[in-house]
C-alpha cells in the first residue's frame, strides 16, 4: 500500500486574483484570456494599479491546485517545487501545509530569490487572464524531484507548463523514469493550449511510447493530434495514453477507461470564474480513481466539483464543499 494517492510536479505561484474590467486591458495593454508570461518589471507595474487590498492571494500554479484538491477530498498528496526565501515563499509553504498537502521543503532550506507570482485577472464574462512571472520556479529542475515521494505514491502528476523551459523538461523526464521503476502510474496535464502549440515536441519527448492518464481540453486534443474533429482526435489520443480525459467545458467532459468512451454530463452552473476549473477537475478525478471509484464515478465527481469552482471566485473548494460533493456522489 503506497502511502500517498498522488505527487505532483510543477511550478509554484502565489496566485493573486482579482476582478477587472475589458477597460483594464485596453488601459494596460493587457491581451484578454490568455495566460502571459511576463518579466518582474512588467508584472510589478500591474500590481501597482490593481487594487491588491481587494486580491484573494493562493499557493497555487496548476499541480498544487490539483494536489491540494485531492487533499481536501480525503486523500493524501504530495508536492514538489520551489519557491525562494522571501515573505510570498514563506506564505507559500504555510498554505500548503494548511491545506494538507505534504512537502519536502522547510524556511531553512529556502534560496535567495523572487518566488513567481500568477496576476489572475477575471472578468464579468467569467474569462480569466493571467500574467506570470515565474521567479525562481522557472530553475525548477530534477535536483527539486523528490524521488522517494514518487516511489511511494499511486500517480504521479505532471504538469505540463514545465515543458518551457530545459531544466523543466529535465524534470518532467526524470520523475517519469523515477515513476515507471517503482510501478506508480504516470499522468500529465497539457495545462494550457499555448504549452502544446509552441511546446509540442517537447510534450512528444516525455510522452514518449505512452502515459498511464492524459489531461487535455478540446482544443488541446485537437492541437496535439492535429486533427480537425474531436471524434479524430480521441482517436489518436490512444496513441499518447493509456487513458485519457478530455474536458468539454460547458459540454461536460469525455473520458477514454482503455476499453470505452464514457460521456461526462456538466452540472448546471452559473459560471463566474473559470480559473482552476480544468486543475480541479484533474485533482478530483485523480482522487476518485486512487480511491476506488471507477472512471465514469471520478468522472461525475470531477465534473460536479469543477461545475462548483466556476461558480465562485478562486480555484478551490472550501473543505466543507468538499465534503458536501462526495456525499452526493454515494448511491
Amino acid at each position: 500500500m503506497k502511502k500517498y494517492n498522488v505527487t505532483g510536479i510543477g511550478n509554484a505561484l502565489v496566485d493573486i486574483e482579482f476582478k477587472v474590467t475589458d477597460q483594464f486591458f485596453a488601459d494596460n495593454g493587457v491581451e484578454k484570456g490568455l495566460m502571459t508570461l511576463v518579466d518582474e518589471e512588467r508584472q510589478n507595474h500591474l500590481m501597482q494599479v490593481i487594487h491588491y487590498a481587494e486580491a484573494k492571494k493562493q499557493a497555487g500554479g496548476s499541480a498544487a491546485n490539483s494536489v491540494v484538491a485531492v487533499s481536501q477530498f480525503g486523500g493524501k498528496s504530495f508536492y514538489c517545487f520551489r519557491v525562494a526565501n522571501d515573505e510570498l515563499g514563506h506564505f507559500y509553504l504555510q498554505d500548503l501545509i494548511d491545506s494538507g498537502v505534504d512537502i519536502a521543503l522547510t524556511s531553512a532550506q529556502l534560496e535567495t530569490g523572487v518566488t513567481g507570482k500568477c496576476l489572475v485577472m477575471v472578468t464579468e464574462d467569467s474569462e480569466r487572464t493571467m500574467n506570470t512571472f515565474l521567479g525562481i520556479t522557472q530553475n525548477f529542475s530534477s535536483q527539486d524531484v523528490q524521488d522517494a515521494a514518487i516511489q511511494d505514491s499511486s500517480y504521479l502528476f505532471i504538469e505540463g507548463y514545465l515543458v518551457t523551459s530545459p531544466n523543466g523538461k529535465e524534470a518532467m523526464l526524470h520523475a517519469k523514469k523515477v515513476a515507471e521503476a517503482a510501478g506508480t502510474k504516470v499522468a500529465l496535464t497539457f495545462s494550457d493550449p499555448a504549452m502544446v502549440k509552441y511546446f509540442k515536441a517537447n510534450f512528444e519527448d516525455v510522452i514518449g511510447h505512452s502515459v498511464d492518464l492524459l489531461f487535455a481540453n478540446e482544443e488541446e486534443a485537437m492541437l496535439y493530434t492535429g486533427k480537425s474533429t474531436l471524434a479524430e482526435a480521441r482517436e489518436e489520443m490512444k496513441k499518447a495514453a493509456k487513458h485519457f480525459v478530455i474536458t468539454l467545458g460547458k459540454n461536460g467532459a469525455m473520458i477514454y477507461d482503455g476499453d470505452t468512451f464514457i460521456d461526462i454530463e456538466p452540472y448546471p452552473t452559473t459560471a463566474i470564474d473559470s480559473n482552476g476549473a480544468g486543475d480541479m477537475f484533474a485533482g478530483a478525478f485523480l482522487y476518485g480513481i486512487t480511491n476506488g471509484h471507477s472512471y465514469a464515478e471520478s468522472g461525475k465527481l470531477a465534473s460536479m466539483a469543477s461545475s462548483r469552482i466556476v461558480s465562485q471566485f478562486g480555484p478551490r473548494l472550501k473543505w466543507h464543499e468538499a465534503k458536501e460533493i462526495l456525499e452526493r456522489l454515494k448511491p
